[in-house]
């Protein structure tokens, strides 16, 4: 189950199923490539965290896997509003 705050973000994006298939259908259709591992015992109590989910420069940490898979899609709707952002600036001069 992932937490309210980030069903809400998701949800401002368009995206209501929250199941982990489902976040990583969406996630597969934004980024070509991603690594998704489940850590090991010590290092899941030293980082507080079960799952790290690399793209990119970007790493996210999360207890799940479909948090995990939640928080990479998040990162790409708001690189891509930055990035619609730049561009119509760079449009208007």
């Amino acid at each position: 189950m992932l937490p309210e705050t980030l069903q809400r973000q998701l949800t401002q994006y368009g995206i209501t199923d929250f199941g982990e298939v489902a976040l990583r259908e969406a996630l597969e259709a934004r980024v070509s490539t991603y690594t998704l591992i489940r850590l090991a015992d010590w290092p899941a109590r030293r980082w507080k965290c079960r799952y790290r989910l690399m793209m990119g420069e970007g790493m996210y940490d999360a207890q799940s896997v479909a948090e995990a898979y939640a928080l990479g899609l998040l990162s790409t709707f708001k690189g891509s509003s930055t990035a619609q952002s730049s561009d119509r600036a760079a449009e208007t001069k």
